[in-house]
């Protein structure tokens, strides 16, 4: 894997997997090295400025253009249209795994959306859980796809090279990108943010200064590695919420070269530099923000992904759990180990919650009295990786995510132990 800077992606990466596979000097020669084809991947538009702009030159052995016509599948994605909108709050268990063979794109289930497949802007959320490694290739064409392990590392194979990513790990796929999924464990499991607007980037860090959060020197994308492999494939895509298949003679995942912005990559969430008070008051939790995806409304995101990472808490006198609060953004947050601190049990890992646009939420009644009563002194929480999908947006749940015996119905309890503490006579 090559180490390669993020911020902005305005920097040009390059890898080849033969020497000399790069042309030198402009990017479509009239004969490419070793009777290569030229294909340009574009993530944004053409006319977009510098600075925004993705796009990577590939030098591969069969165009992407050499393939017959897709035909619908009959199997779709599992998760069923949107549900009727509720402005409750909700939580769910883990999704059992399958015990049927069942690969990443089988294993992908819609629980919350914002916005159609063929919209500009907003996010969809999948969980995925699989027990068989992919023989198929994919690619989705409705959004870059970020992708959260929680259960069982994944070896990507992409156009671009191979990313491994495990639990604790993310992975980030470009719209349009073809992969195939290969399990390097007997089952996985873990959360998807289909993002339909601006591709993700690092945040700005203002008042921080020049380090800190996640850091470009920590995000990896693959070396230039390819299959010449003549063999029938399935190549399938997801256009417009929907999945149609072509049979190819030969493996899609024939690159042999390539240079440009617009390419998958990877990031340890263990490397965060999380950033926290020293003094008082517990601080907003976009200062846990790895990667955002904004819109046109400068701070208004259209996706940030948030994480609760391990950390030390030394704030005095001070309620250190996250506050109550109402929020215009609206959270889905899922659990990759351990336990949140804002939440004493029901919340596990694998399981997921939705907070929606000015719905109240904040710690349960037995974190909340335990918080407001301990003796304070520096302590660390630990072995946790809570995250957040977070977006301006409001979040349908799916059908499937109503329906389905994983919904706590019994959520909103967990609120009801708090205790009336208030006595006009005592300050």
């Amino acid at each position: 894997m090559n180490l390669e800077y993020l911020s902005g992606f305005g920097n040009e990466f390059a890898s080849e997997a033969l020497p000399g596979a790069l042309p030198v000097g402009q990017n479509s020669p009239q004969k490419a090295p070793y009777g290569l084809y030229t294909e340009l991947f574009s993530g944004t538009a053409f006319t977009m400025v510098r600075s925004e702009a993705r796009r990577t030159w590939l030098y591969r052995i069969q165009p992407s253009a050499n393939h017959p016509a897709f035909i619908k599948l009959e199997r779709q994605l599992a998760g069923g249209p949107l549900g009727e909108v509720t402005p409750n709050r909700l939580r769910w268990n883990p999704l059992d795994l399958p015990s049927e063979p069942t690969d990443f794109i089988d294993g992908l289930v819609g629980m919350v959306a914002n916005s159609a497949a063929q919209k500009p802007s907003g996010i969809s959320v999948y969980n995925y859980r699989a027990n068989r490694s992919m023989e198929r290739v994919f690619f989705n064409a409705d959004g870059e796809l970020l992708i959260v392990p929680e259960q069982g590392r994944l070896r990507i194979a992409t156009e671009l090279g191979v990313l491994e990513v495990e639990p604790l790990e993310i992975v980030v796929l470009p719209r349009g990108l073809k992969f195939r999924v290969e399990l390097l464990d007997a089952q996985a499991r873990g959360y998807v943010a289909e993002n339909h607007g601006a591709p993700l980037r690092l945040p700005d860090l203002g008042p921080i200064g020049s380090n800190g959060l996640a850091n470009p020197r920590d995000f990896l994308t693959p070396v230039a590695h390819y299959e010449d492999v003549k063999k029938p494939t399935t190549l399938v895509q997801k256009f417009l919420g929907e999945l149609w298949a072509c049979e190819l003679d030969h493996s899609p995942l024939n690159v042999v070269a390539w240079h440009g912005n617009n390419v998958p990559y990877k990031y340890d969430l263990r490397r965060f530099n999380t950033i926290g008070t020293v003094s008082f008051d517990h601080p907003d939790p976009s200062i846990f923000t790895v990667l955002t995806s904004p819109t046109s409304t400068h701070g208004l995101a259209n996706l940030d992904f948030v994480i609760f990472p391990p950390r030390w808490m030394v704030a005095e006198n001070t309620f250190r759990p996250p506050w109550f609060h109402r929020n215009l953004m609206n959270e889905y947050m899922g659990l990759i180990q351990g336990a949140y601190d804002a939440k004493a049990e029901g919340f596990l890992p694998g399981g997921a919650s939705l907070h929606s646009c000015m719905s109240a939420h904040g710690p349960d009644g037995e974190t909340c009295t335990k918080a407001i009563n301990v003796e304070l002194a520096p302590h660390k929480i630990d072995n946790t990786m809570a995250f957040m999908f977070e977006t301006s947006q409001v979040l349908r749940p799916t059908q499937f995510a109503l329906d389905c015996p994983q919904l706590q119905t019994t959520y909103d309890a967990c609120w009801a132990s708090l205790p009336a503490t208030f006595n006009p006579n005592r300050r």
